[in-house]
């Protein structure tokens, strides 16, 4: 089995993150525990070997100092043999199944491991958690997490236990020599080890806050160019400007205090890694003048000295970038790793909509604010029910969509569908089984065919054809072309969709509904960037869409919903009235008053205040 498959590398993890340190990394590398321990074991091995190359020398040097000059060959043949091999064989063949190992089977595969159990659970956070943030901050969030986790794993592996097999390897093979220049290293050791001590925390914290102050800088700068249109046509370039000259002027003064500790920690560093070759072989060459150790031993101390000294500086740079990317990861944490807000119930079932009836029975929602949202609601809609609702803004309009949807629990109340209460069933398969077009479209920076498939991923190239017909939007897609020279339904749309106006984005959306096919179908404005030439057009490939579901249709046109079947009009979260449009207009009530006020078809602004 080949390094690269020893971990599954996309596996899903045990329930949610932990939100304490060493539980979140048990977590997020949970499944690679053999592959770590193989490299571990090998990374141990290779800094034994380190230190025998040093036992090695000294006993050659020995030998031919008590050989005869010319003879020094002949009479050390199986010795020098020996040592032949192990500089030319067994040191570069440890040291390399350590490279592959950590080349192959950790890093690629440790980054992936942690990447994908922390997007997997960030996608199951409810939409309040996206809307409390910068999209670019959590996604940096996530890929700074992932690495600098990674990167503790490798040093860990690669540099730490290496390095602590050398150290106890080296005050081994120095007792041999003589018991106090063991006693010396060791001392030593205690001073480094105090000295780690004062340091680390320090740069843990300090990286901690640097990284934070990084995501700002890159949140601000996603949300601008995100926003870019709105920038320019507010022409507001100067001020997006100051907001990130502030974000960057914080982030730079997180990284001068960073780069202080750091240049510390260096030269008090480079200090203690001097005196190391001094008093180890310092200490040799005075038991050498009393004659008390070899010529030989005093070769293996300078081979085991200088290379710890070497080792010193590299060990502890090593370790404040260890520390900084735990900090890093801990940073992370924070903000990835709150529990779920909306959760399926253990043992939840699939919906299952056989006929399509929705009902609310007084349900209350207000986002945590005395005003807004929704109260007492109650309302029944029957299967293959086609019902408009209207009202004017804060009416409660998207919270109802919202709460039929489940992207908020009811606060009060509850939601069937076909008798089953949405609280109770899947997040997924209430979803999959409401199709929806808003009036804000969402497009992927992907292709034509791929965002349209997206309401049935496994559909044909023939259905996604014959669904964009349907929502007129197959001729436009044919004239497609993107900056990398792709056409037609493999033109790239841009973010967000940018490339096509707003009435073709509303089109691919109506596609995509029609691929998806699902019983209940919502219809949040639906038509609202089309002209009347292309709307009519697709009105009937729309009302072809409609038959047999159960239908929502929220609109400010009220002419669009004039022939349901029932239309709703909100106010102040509340059913004002209900009936068809001829009963309604008979009534002269709220309704009767935004049809006679409308403007080309439209409620007027003086409705939205009201």
């Amino acid at each position: 089995m080949k390094a690269a498959n020893w971990i599954n590398a996309f596996a899903p993890a045990d329930g949610a993150p932990p939100q304490t340190l060493l539980p979140f990394i048990r977590w997020a590398l949970k499944g690679s525990g053999w592959a770590l321990l193989i490299s571990a074991a090998l990374s141990i091995a290779a800094g034994v070997v380190e230190v025998m190359a040093a036992m090695v020398l000294g006993q050659v040097v020995d030998a031919a100092l008590a050989s005869d000059p010319a003879q020094v060959f002949a009479q050390n043949s199986t010795l020098i043999l020996i040592a032949v091999l192990f500089f030319m064989v067994l040191r570069p063949a440890l040291f390399g199944a350590t490279s592959y190992t950590q080349s192959l089977a950790v890093g690629p595969n440790i980054f992936n491991l942690v990447l994908s159990r922390l997007h997997r659970f960030t996608l199951g956070q409810s939409v309040t958690f996206f809307d409390d943030d910068f999209a670019g901050r959590i996604a940096q969030k996530e890929m700074q997490t992932a690495r600098a986790l990674t990167d503790v794993v490798i040093e860990m592996i690669h540099t730490v236990l290496f390095a602590l097999a050398s150290v106890i390897g080296a005050i081994l093979l120095l007792g041999t020599v003589d018991a106090r220049i063991a006693i010396a290293l060791l001392l030593w050791l205690v001073g480094y080890w105090f000295m780690i001590r004062y340091f680390m925390p320090r740069i843990r914290e300090r990286s901690k806050s640097r990284a934070g102050a990084r995501a700002i800088v890159s949140g601000q700068i996603v949300d601008t160019v995100t926003n870019i249109k709105t920038v320019k046509l507010f022409a507001h370039a100067d001020h997006e400007d100051k907001a990130a000259l502030n974000a960057m002027a914080t982030f730079r003064q997180r990284t001068i205090e960073f780069g202080e500790i750091s240049v510390a920690f260096r030269f008090v560093l480079m200090t203690a890694a001097g005196m190391l070759p001094i008093l180890l072989v310092g200490g040799a060459l005075w038991y050498w003048s009393r004659g008390m150790v070899t010529a030989g031993d005093i070769a293996a101390t300078g081979a085991v000295a200088l290379r710890l000294a070497q080792m010193t500086g590299w060990v502890s740079f090593t370790l404040m970038g260890l520390y900084a990317n735990i900090g890093e990861v801990e940073d992370g944490m924070r903000t990835l790793t709150p529990p779920h807000r909306l959760l399926d119930k253990p043992g939840a079932a699939e919906l299952r909509v056989p006929k399509g009836q929705i009902a609310l029975q007084d349900v209350g929602f207000s986002y945590g604010r005395e005003t807004g949202g929704v109260e007492q609601l109650s309302l029944t809609i029957a299967p293959g029910e086609k019902v408009g609702i209207v009202g004017a803004s804060g009416a409660g309009k998207s919270t109802l969509v919202a709460l039929l949807l489940r992207l908020y629990d009811a606060e009060r109340g509850k939601i069937t569908i076909d008798g089953q209460d949405i609280s109770g069933v899947t997040q997924e398969s209430l979803r999959r089984q409401i199709g929806m077009v808003t009036q804000e479209t969402a497009m992927f920076n992907r292709s034509a065919l791929d965002n349209i498939r997206y309401g049935r991923p496994d559909a044909t190239e023939a259905e996604v054809h014959d669904a964009a017909r349907r929502a007129e939007a197959h001729d436009f897609i044919l004239g497609l072309q993107d900056h990398k020279g792709r056409t037609g339904y493999a033109a790239h749309l841009g973010e967000r969709g940018v490339k096509l106006s707003g009435g073709q984005r509303q089109r691919i959306a109506l596609a995509r509904a029609i691929l998806k096919d699902a019983p209940i179908l919502i219809l949040d404005e639906a038509t609202s960037a089309l002209d009347s030439e292309v709307e009519a057009a697709i009105q009937i490939a729309l009302d072809h869409v409609m038959e047999g579901k159960t239908v929502l249709a929220i609109a400010h046109r009220l002419s669009t919903i004039s022939s349901m079947d029932r239309i709703i009009v909100l106010d102040h979260g509340r059913i004002a009235e209900s009936g068809t449009h001829d009963a309604l207009l008979a009534k002269g009530g709220l309704y009767a008053g935004y049809w006679n006020r409308q403007s080309g078809g439209f409620l007027g602004a003086q409705d939205a205040a009201e």
